[in-house]
């Protein structure tokens, strides 16, 4: 990726704190009536009635959550959301408002900080969510983003990590693997071009996983699937960390264990064809790569039918009276121990 080295840049310390929040903030237009009162005070100001509110925070930094030299900043403004907005969908919620705290270095320039604020309404639109407030500071890090999601739901319809009972299925939605090989794809071009700049990567071959790596799309679709089939789920997790690391989450959090089919694990073609390139195993891959921002859930036993045969829906397992027993049957018919394998914050 060239960049243009005639393009505008505009110091932000000519508009000031509370200038640009002004200049960024100027178009918005409130979507939900739970919004009473968006940017522009002390705080914002919200109304659910009797209706349960959910709040969820992310914090990204620069070089350990995303690395610039192929993160467009509009890309990285819409994946900021979708990490959020996923964890409100996982808990059976829908999203109403973020907010949104950004600190940045002087080399980032008035329109690399419109172009990240581009994605984040990008987002906000196609989920109809309501940027309602944030803070803004100086950073000698880099860039450092902060997101904040609130969302509601009915008591009676919220999911949470805790109540799987033994027998119950584990489904999942989607497919895995495909944002940890978008971002190997993308590592390695990265190491290509700093040694030869004038190489121009053709990414054509893997743009469905470097999709699923840079413009990831939280599941809004499933709760409202499971409502029209008529399911509950009775434990609920996005997976964010990885396959294995989730499935452990929900087996401590129920007080079960799980075992876990190695052939009914999700994968899509691409996903195998680059493994092979790479030379990496697949089911390594979903179980420890991250960020797919699926859903992975537990139903009813008695639920089967209902999602049979659902193309958006896969059951890859069931949940055991063993608690915190969990177990990846392999295609040879093995029962190995399932371990977190996946992303750690504070890894040496």
């Amino acid at each position: 990726m060239i960049e243009d080295k005639n393009q505008q840049r505009t110091p932000i310390s000519s508009l000031g704190e509370f200038g640009l929040i002004e200049h960024l903030t100027k178009h918005i237009e409130l979507k939900n009536s739970s919004t009473l009162k968006g940017v522009g005070d002390d705080a914002a100001v919200l109304y659910f009635g009797d209706e349960q509110t959910v709040v969820s925070t992310d914090l990204l930094i620069e070089n350990v959550h995303f690395d610039l030299a192929y993160m467009p900043l509009k890309h990285l403004g819409y994946k900021a959301v979708m990490v959020n907005l996923s964890d409100v969908y996982a808990m059976c919620a829908t999203p109403t408002q973020i907010m949104v705290s950004i600190a940045l270095s002087n080399r980032f320039p008035l329109e690399s900080v419109e172009e990240f604020y581009a994605g984040v309404l990008l987002a906000c639109e196609q989920h109809k969510v309501d940027l309602v407030g944030g803070d803004t500071t100086s950073s000698n890090k880099g860039f450092i983003i902060s997101i904040t999601a609130i969302g509601h739901a009915k008591k009676e319809n919220l999911s949470y990590r805790s109540g799987a009972k033994s027998t119950d299925l584990l489904v999942v939605s989607g497919d895995l693997g495909g944002a940890y090989l978008g971002l190997q794809v993308l590592e390695r071009e990265k190491q290509v071009f700093l040694v030869n700049p004038k190489n121009q990567p053709d990414l054509e071959a893997y743009s469905y996983l470097i999709e699923r790596q840079l413009k990831p799309e939280a599941r809004k679709d499933i709760p409202g699937l499971l409502k029209a089939l008529d399911i509950k789920p009775t434990s609920m997790i996005d997976i964010s960390d990885g396959l294995s690391s989730e499935i452990l989450h929900l087996c401590k959090q129920s007080d079960v264990g799980c075992v876990l089919f190695e052939s009914k694990i999700p994968i899509d073609p691409q996903v195998l064809t680059v493994c092979d390139e790479f030379n990496l195993n697949p089911t390594t891959v979903a179980l420890s790569g991250g960020e797919d921002y699926e859903l992975l859930f537990t139903i009813n036993i008695n639920d089967h039918d209902k999602i049979k045969g659902n193309p958006h829906l896969t059951v890859i397992g069931y949940m055991t009276e063993d608690a915190n027993q969990a177990f990846l049957q392999t295609r040879a018919d093995q029962r190995i121990p399932l371990t977190a394998q996946g992303w750690n914050a504070f890894r040496e």
